[in-house]
């Protein structure tokens, strides 16, 4: 032991594409290929209407 106590540190995860576990399963969907040069698209989930929009800087936005 030492003069600060027994702490053990893990390294922080890498950035990155991840190629195991959960997130590997999840296909991805290029928002290009559902906006197809649109700015918004309506989505209908469980009998209710949102509303995807993408941003003027590049980000999205969903309302209900």
């Amino acid at each position: 032991m030492n003069d600060r106590g027994s702490t053990s540190r893990t390294p922080a995860p890498q950035a990155g594409p991840q190629t195991s576990g959960p997130a590997a399963q999840r296909p991805a969907v290029p928002s290009s290929e559902l906006f197809r040069g649109r700015r918004e698209l309506v989505i209908e989930h469980n009998g209710e209407i949102y509303s995807l929009r993408q941003t003027s800087k590049g980000g999205l936005i969903l309302t209900k």
